[in-house]
């Protein structure tokens, strides 16, 4: 079984700055790709950016060049670093994984964190 648990939502003006953080626990053996994803009110949830066990990242084109995932693959951490925030970008963040514990590899998600942009 593997935990995540995510923090650092808030409220912010436009144009503000949040960081994310996302701890996995429990009997972990290893983690692959680590993601951050948002659901808005009425809309489905989509990726805004995951990185790799190795470091590669992708990020939704929306959040390009504003938001940097990074990890800590020693503590098993990841982060999402969001500047120039703008009123879209609210919506509560969910964490996802994929872990392999007790031999077995499943999907993981967080609770979420809301993240609320004000204009």
């Amino acid at each position: 079984q593997v935990r995540l648990v995510e923090s650092g939502g808030g409220l912010v003006q436009a144009g503000g700055s949040l960081r994310l953080s996302c701890a996995a626990s429990g009997s972990i053996s290893s983690i692959n790709a680590m993601g951050w994803y948002r659901q808005a009110p009425g809309k489905q949830r989509e990726l805004v950016a995951a990185v790799t066990s190795g470091g590669s990242a992708n990020y939704a084109d929306s959040v390009k060049g504003r938001f940097t995932i990074s990890r800590d693959n020693a503590k098993n951490t990841v982060y999402l670093q969001m500047n120039s925030l703008k009123p879209e970008d609210s919506g509560v963040y969910y964490c996802n994984t994929e872990a392999q514990a007790m031999g077995v590899t499943l999907n993981y998600w967080g609770q979420g964190t809301q993240v609320t942009v004000s204009s």
